[in-house]
């Protein structure tokens, strides 16, 4: 499968680089758009679900690292959820 990174910007300006193990994520973000911080966490949800799903209807298991790439998109947002209308935005697809 073709695996994709792709880096976002934090409301606090940090940047971060994410893993998909599938190139939906691409029809779930456009670059350099900024996301209200619950909708980009929906979107990673969403993306990354059906990333993680694909690898297991080919392989017979879940992908762990897509799974724990959400984990850490959802951790990462709780740090940024005080802040008056966050926003994230994707900044570079890496294929």
């Amino acid at each position: 499968m073709p695996e994709i990174r792709f880096q976002v910007q934090w409301p606090d300006g940090s940047q971060e680089l994410c893993y998909s193990p599938s190139l939906v994520i691409k029809d779930y973000f456009t670059l350099n758009h900024d996301y209200d911080l619950d909708d980009f966490v929906q979107r990673s949800r969403t993306a990354l679900t059906i990333a993680s799903d694909r690898v297991q209807a080919k392989y017979g298991s879940p992908c762990g690292l897509a799974l724990g790439q959400l984990h850490e998109i959802e951790t990462k947002s709780a740090q940024h959820r005080q802040l008056v209308q966050p926003k994230v935005r994707v900044v570079k697809f890496i294929e």
